[in-house]
């Protein structure tokens, strides 16, 4: 794949926006009209398989006795809109924005493999509805944070990878969490794609029968757990290099619209809630709370680009996103030496009440954070 570096401005880049979405046709589904989706163990039934472009809602219930992922994809696998995590016994709706095309609807229960999958059609009837034109520029502004945060990213990871590569551990492990940063600010983005999250950011206990372990946290165990880096591990640090600089290409022609903006932010908790506030996601270094930050950061910078939008909708929402950001910083900033500074204390130093107080923050931001994709389509 080419190298393309995007040097289209932000206002360039709404212009184009703008003649793509400024026809699309609104769907704004009540629950008649909204696409039911039942998921469970070994099936993934639909309610219609037909819609009209613009936004529409699922209405997802998950009646398995797995956690599931429910997803928009693209014939070629590419998310639309997805959402991960979804209890057994639990309901979820999810606003997403779509254009008239083929789609289908996945559930991966588990959270693994391919999935159960239904087709979905979308075309272009339906109310022609003109676009708040602050969304657009909220969607150029965002892409344009998504590529810069992936080119900080690189020179950071080839440092870690340069330090595997030397044999020094100490400084492989201090440059470590700053590589992660960028990602974890824009993760849906990298999730998006399908086949790069997989090859660069899977845990032990996430890989599926025949993956082979690749990326950060196999290099994480070897530099805190198994204290060698051998020639695997050199190996697989060049991979790391390639695979991100694959994604730092591919950000550019991501799909954004203002709800995947929306959602990805609300996912972005979620994953500080089932990775970085269980100690899960960085188990050999703990360095959770520098993934945790760097979460909240992404989460709060797409939240930050859709508020003008949102606080005219429903300003009570904006006013309590606000309130639960700021409750979640002021918090994480005692676990560093300063709030400039990401250097967090190692996450096995806070105790378990201290994790509760973090987990019961999460969910007093998430709650409010999982409106924020209806109210920027009112």
């Amino acid at each position: 794949m080419r190298a393309v570096r995007r040097t289209v401005t932000a206002a360039a880049t709404v212009a184009a926006l703008t003649a793509i979405t400024a026809c699309t046709a609104k769907s704004d589904a009540k629950d008649g009209d909204a696409i039911q989706v039942t998921a469970a163990d070994s099936k993934c039934e639909t309610s219609t398989k037909s819609v009209p472009a613009g936004h529409v809602t699922l209405k997802i219930e998950n009646k398995g006795s797995k956690a599931t992922e429910v997803e928009i994809v693209f014939p070629d696998d590419r998310i639309v809109s997805e959402k991960e995590n979804i209890g057994p016994g639990t309901k979820y709706t999810l606003t997403a924005e779509v254009k008239a095309g083929s789609y289908e609807i996945a559930c991966r229960p588990g959270m693994k493999g391919h999935g159960v999958r239904q087709k979905l059609t979308v075309t272009g009837s339906g109310k022609v509805a003109q676009r708040d034109p602050r969304l657009d520029k909220a969607v150029a502004d965002y892409r344009e944070y998504a590529q810069e945060q992936a080119d900080a990213t690189l020179p950071l990871v080839e440092t870690f990878v340069k330090a595997v590569k030397d044999g020094d551990m100490e400084a492989a492990k201090k440059a470590y969490a700053p590589s992660r940063l960028g990602w974890e600010r824009t993760e849906p983005i990298a999730e998006s794609f399908g086949d790069i999250d997989p090859k660069t950011d899977t845990r032990a206990d996430g890989l599926v029968a025949g993956q082979k372990w690749t990326g950060w946290h196999r290099l994480e165990k070897a530099l805190w757990e198994d204290k060698k880096v051998g020639d695997e591990e050199k190996t697989l640090a060049d991979q790391l290099v390639t695979d991100l600089k694959d994604w730092q290409k591919r950000v550019g022609k991501a799909e954004i619209t203002p709800t995947s903006m929306a959602n990805g932010a609300k996912e972005l908790l979620d994953e500080v809630a089932t990775g970085k506030v269980t100690g899960e996601e960085d188990r050999y270094s703990h360095t959770d709370l520098s993934d945790f930050k760097g979460n909240v950061e992404g989460a709060q910078k797409a939240y930050e680009l859709l508020k003008p939008v949102a606080s005219k909708n429903d300003s009570a929402l904006t006013t309590e996103l606000d309130k639960q950001f700021a409750g979640l910083n002021t918090l994480l900033d005692k676990y560093r030496s300063d709030k400039n500074s990401y250097d967090f204390i190692s996450y096995d130093k806070v105790t378990k009440g201290q994790r509760k107080e973090l987990s019961d923050a999460v969910n007093a931001l998430a709650e409010p954070l999982s409106k924020l994709a209806a109210a920027v389509v009112k």
